[in-house]
């Protein structure tokens, strides 16, 4: 098993869902966040004076996916959530040792499918 975590544009999640979902995946975690990489915020302008966002709203998904299905996950995820702008967001595949059905009490591959 593998956790997948993907940073996005908030814009984007309708789309990453729709491709998510196509995938055969429709079990995700979604929280807002705000961060920066390497553009390091953004300056803006209001009423004649500048002044510079450093954090910037993003989404985190994360999925708990069978090894077998991280590859086509990761691509449809890619896919669906680039602009090809800087900003984009990154994402992380992770080892799970295991997980639970706390309903069933179901464990490993049976408890995420």
């Amino acid at each position: 098993m593998k956790k997948i975590e993907a940073i996005i544009r908030p814009d984007k999640f309708d789309s990453v869902k729709k491709a998510l979902e196509a995938a055969g995946y429709s079990g995700v975690t979604l929280t807002d966040v705000e961060g920066h990489g390497k553009q390091k915020g953004l300056a803006q302008q209001w009423k004649g004076f500048k002044y510079k966002v450093e954090f910037l709203p993003k989404l985190k998904l994360e999925i708990v996916a069978n090894d077998k299905d991280v590859d086509n996950l990761v691509k449809a995820i890619m896919a669906s959530a680039s602009t090809g702008q800087v900003g984009d967001g990154k994402i992380f595949v992770y080892a799970i040792e295991t997980a639970y059905r706390i309903s069933s009490g179901e464990a490993g591959d049976q408890a995420i499918s």
